[in-house]
């Protein structure tokens, strides 16, 4: 099974190779550069691996939440490299995508996603992961003002691992929930790497979408949205 993981959703840009159990990875931070970077990023991991485009069974892309500018971006980049080779395409969330790094980088298996989506609100998801590697929670996800994750954080218990960068955004969300043991999973953005799980998961699934179905996943209203200077 070979897949290829793009995301452009935040600040990060990252593409990662899933080649039969094998991983090549490549994860920058190039705010406002990702149509610029991410195409050789690509090239150059296929490259390294030996594989063609028409080799992969799929594609996988970070369908969001995150940069309105960035979730298009990916999802642009990704549906032209999948309608040329003619693959199947995988939407992959990207608080998912945090939750499976901190699984990686310290086994946590109870993760609390927040992105900080500007304008005095987080993108926000409460992540479980079974005993047989299944991600539980893309129902939790939502935009939310810090005073509703407080309430949710209330409806809480046990241990949880933080990751995003709404945490160190609203520090006080952590701060507040002395009644739950809160670690920092130390990771801040999301990286295609992390998609590749979750990917091949949903691939054996059947759970894949034609180019022209793949859609994003903001969270918030778009009409609602307003550029702030020096943002995207």
């Amino acid at each position: 099974m070979r897949i290829l993981a793009i995301d452009t959703a935040t600040e990060a840009c990252s593409a990662a190779l899933w080649n039969t159990g094998e991983i090549c990875a490549h994860f920058e931070l190039c705010p406002r550069e990702h149509t610029q970077r991410i195409l050789p990023v690509v090239q150059d991991i296929l490259s390294q691996s030996g594989v063609t485009l028409a080799e992969l069974d799929a594609l996988a892309f970070g369908r969001g939440p995150g940069s309105f500018t960035g979730v298009r971006i990916g999802i642009g980049i990704a549906q032209g490299l999948a309608l040329g080779a003619e693959l199947p395409m995988i939407g992959v969330s990207t608080l998912a995508t945090m939750a499976q790094g901190a699984f990686r980088k310290s086994g946590a298996t109870r993760v609390l996603a927040a992105i900080d989506a500007r304008m005095g609100e987080v993108y926000w998801a409460e992540y479980v992961r079974d005993e047989q590697g299944i991600w539980h929670g893309e129902e939790s996800e939502a935009v939310l003002k810090p005073e509703a994750v407080k309430a949710r954080l209330m409806q809480l218990s046990g241990e949880w691992v933080t990751v995003g960068t709404g945490w160190p955004a609203w520090p006080e969300l952590a701060a507040d929930a002395t009644h739950l043991t809160i670690t920092d999973g130390e990771v801040l953005l999301p990286a295609s790497e992390d998609m590749l799980p979750i990917a091949v998961y949903l691939l054996e699934q059947g759970k894949t979408v034609a180019v022209e179905k793949a859609e994003p996943k903001y969270l918030r209203n778009e009409v609602a949205w307003k550029k702030l200077p020096g943002r995207e």
